[in-house]
Order: C-alpha cells, then sequence, then structure tokens
C-alpha cells in the first residue's frame, strides 16, 4: 500500500479482515486491481470503495452484468439470497454478513459474502452446524415464497457443500452420534505410496447405512432449524429482498437496518433515479373567443 496513493479514508485493518488466508501475492494483486478501478472511475487516489470493488472481484469473481436476467430471476434470487444472509445472522458463531448481491459474479445468479471476524484454523461442531443451516436459507427462502414446486435448481452447489460438511462430521471429524471414529478411507494416487493393487477398506452394508441415517439426520436438524428462522424473520426476508431488487447489493449498515426492523439506508455510492423531464411542446396562439375546456 505504501506504493500507491491512498485516500484518508482507507482502513488497512478493514482490509486485512477482510482477506484472511490471503498471501503476499494476492494482497498485491488486491492493491492493484484497486488502482485499475480508480484508473476507471478519473480517481486520483485509492479509496476503500476501490479496495472494496477489488476484493469483491477476486473473491466473488467479476461482475457479468452484460447477463440478462428476468425480473422473476431476479425476484427468486433476490429471496435465495436473503434467506442465506438472514439465518446466517441468526444462527450461533456463523461469521457475520458483509455483503449480498443479486449481480451475477462467474457461474453465480447472486452472492452472499461472510466475512470471518479472525482467521480460523478450527471449526467447532456447532460453527458446522451452523454453516449447514445457513447454506439452505435459500432453498427454503424460495419454496417459502414459491412454494415446493417453485424450487430451483439454484440450490445445488448448497445442497453439495452441505452434504460434504455433514458427511465429513460423521466419517472423519467423529462429531455425531457414532462416535470418534473414522469410517473409509481418504482417495490418494498410486504415485504418493499406496499400491495401484490396493483396494480401500470396505464398509460394511449396516455401517453404511448408520452413516447415511447419521448425516441425514444432521441435514434435517440444520433445515428445520433455517426453515422456522426464516418463517419467524418473514417480514424481514421480504424487506431484504426488496431492498436488493432496488439497490442490487447493499452491505452491513443495510443489513444492520434490515434485523433492526428500520427501513435500509441507501448505499453510499447510490445515485437516486432522475425523473425524466416533462417535453415541452410549441406554444400555439389561439384566434377567437374563448373555450372552457
Amino acid at each position: 500500500m505504501k506504493k500507491v496513493p491512498l485516500s484518508k479514508d482507507v482502513d488497512a485493518l478493514v482490509i486485512a479482515r477482510g482477506t484472511p488466508g490471503f498471501s503476499g501475492a494476492d494482497l498485491a494483486n488486491l492493491i492493484n486491481e484497486a488502482a485499475l478501478f480508480a484508473a476507471r472511475y478519473g480517481d486520483k487516489k485509492i479509496d476503500q470503495n476501490h479496495l472494496d470493488l477489488a476484493k469483491d472481484k477476486i473473491m466473488m469473481g467479476p461482475e457479468r452484468k452484460s447477463m440478462i436476467m428476468t425480473d422473476d430471476q431476479k425476484r427468486i434470487t433476490a429471496y435465495h439470497e436473503s434467506g442465506h444472509a438472514i439465518v446466517g445472522l441468526m444462527v450461533p458463531e456463523h461469521d457475520p454478513v458483509y455483503k449480498v448481491t443479486i449481480i451475477p459474479r462467474g457461474r453465480a445468479l447472486g452472492v452472499t459474502m461472510f466475512l470471518p471476524e479472525e482467521d480460523r484454523y478450527m471449526q467447532s461442531k456447532q460453527y458446522l452446524h451452523s454453516r449447514i443451516a445457513a447454506l439452505f436459507g435459500g432453498r427454503i427462502a424460495e419454496e417459502i415464497i414459491n412454494g415446493k414446486d417453485g424450487i430451483t435448481t439454484g440450490a445445488s452447489n448448497d445442497i453439495e457443500v452441505a452434504t460434504g460438511i455433514a458427511t465429513n462430521m460423521v466419517t472423519k471429524w467423529g462429531l455425531s452420534d457414532l462416535g470418534p471414529l473414522k469410517y473409509g478411507e481418504d482417495d490418494s494416487s498410486p504415485f504418493l505410496g499406496r499400491s495401484a493393487s490396493m483396494a480401500p477398506k470396505g464398509i460394511s452394508g449396516e455401517t453404511s447405512n448408520l452413516i447415511d441415517t447419521e448425516v441425514r439426520k444432521i441435514i434435517n436438524t440444520n433445515y428445520k432449524a433455517a426453515e422456522k428462522i426464516l418463517k419467524d424473520n418473514l417480514d424481514k426476508l421480504h424487506t431484504m429482498a426488496e431492498t436488493l431488487l432496488m439497490y442490487e447489493t447493499i452491505d452491513a449498515d443495510q443489513i444492520d437496518d434490515i434485523m433492526a426492523g428500520a427501513k435500509p439506508r441507501a448505499p453510499k455510492d447510490w445515485d437516486e433515479p432522475k425523473a425524466p423531464k416533462a417535453k415541452r411542446t410549441k406554444k400555439t396562439s389561439i384566434k377567437g373567443p374563448a373555450e372552457e375546456l
């Protein structure tokens, strides 16, 4: 940061908190992207907004504003991301919500970004349960507004990640009622010391059924917990979705307003749309007596 001109509003601690796990090269890339944003906007100094834009691009992917979404798709995406955010805010030990957007980024139609308050080197059982609940918040929000027949494929990655967490809790981490046991073996390459002819350690059919039952129990428990949170905070779900449809991106300030039951403030860089000017008509003189219209 010493090599570039910075605005007075830049807070290095905020940047550090929002970039856990970044290497020196990653941070250098962040500053370079911020400088490109400043140049694009014709600014002589890098400010906090440029750094936030650069961080979003690196962590969430570049914006795909050229991608055209229908109003119905935007509405579903707004509720989906709002579901993630609200559940993530209400469950214990979850990372705070940093930003929610319905602008397509990378392969995603919308993104809910959680910002850890510190580097995590280990994860508690409660944290993992909360992550699973937050992952299902989007699917549950879709079901609440559109019914079971209106659920989309937008939650496919959420389901995959949640199932992976629950499976690891049971088979690797000993965080289930099956106890502190490891089931199965990790896949590894024969070139890393394992013979290609060695078959993985088998699991009996009975044990496999127990594992499936335990994974399903973890998923169902957190799914029901997320469903209750959203139904109890239905007004906040509607408000957040409507705010996203208006601004497309909201940050922690707007999210705090919504969760407090207040009217969300406009984003700092938001420009109110101007009303179109009335067309001026050419005046014509009327000859003869005036008529009442």
